[in-house]
């Protein structure tokens, strides 16, 4: 099977089984979305949605935010993972924000990523969540449920599976594709015990038929 069939039929296959596909953060506005996020890296987003709420009725925007303190902050997040590192990144975010780009969250991935705490992935997150822009954010559940799908073969990092994914996916699929890889990781193709008689991939999964994937796709 060459490497665009593959992609089609896996892209064919979302596309039904899965129509509605998006982020299960809780957010209302940009700043929203970054900031839980950056509170989302390595920690789950159903823990996220447990501290937000509090958080953005004291802060709601990122003049808000850039009043406060990271003590201040932290008393809110102290919960997720790396609560220290968040509520500093958070406090030098929304300073940024309001003393370089007048409050408001920039929808170009270079300016998002001179953010503190906003790394490639966030900022794609950002570009493709709510400015429905052509960007593939790649986190772990992406970076494995591409490779064990054959979608990528052994890619070493992050950057070189989005590079794949944003070549041989059609570019208005990219922001929803995002979320059927991550999605998929998350419930079915999960890390220690993949759910495979559950998915609807295995007749051209790799993981599944035991790397005959590497020697059928070119």
């Amino acid at each position: 099977m060459k490497k665009q069939e593959l992609y089609d039929r896996v892209l064919a296959w979302f596309k039904e089984a899965m129509p509605v596909a998006e982020t299960e953060l809780h957010y209302d506005t940009p700043f929203q979305l970054l900031v839980a996020v950056v509170l989302s890296a390595q920690c789950t987003d159903r823990r996220v949605n447990m501290v937000t709420p509090a958080l953005f009725a004291a802060y709601p925007t990122a003049e808000a935010m850039a009043k406060a303190t990271e003590e201040e902050i932290f008393s809110y997040i102290h919960s997720v993972s790396y609560p220290h590192n968040k509520s500093r990144h958070l406090a030098g975010l929304s300073r940024m924000l309001v003393e370089e780009m007048c409050g408001e969250v920039p929808d170009d991935i270079e300016q998002l990523q001179r953010l503190p705490g906003v790394g490639r992935k966030t900022a794609n997150v950002v570009e493709a969540v709510y400015f429905d822009r052509p960007a593939m954010p790649v986190d772990t559940h992406v970076f494995r449920v591409a490779n064990r799908i054959g979608l990528t073969h052994n890619s070493k990092t992050p950057l070189q599976t989005e590079r794949e994914l944003v070549k041989h996916i059609p570019a208005e699929l990219l922001p929803k594709a995002h979320h059927w890889l991550i999605l998929h990781g998350r419930y079915v193709c999960q890390a220690r015990k993949p759910r495979c008689t559950e998915c609807g991939l295995t007749e051209v999964c790799g993981y599944y038929k035991k790397g005959e994937i590497g020697a059928s796709v070119k």
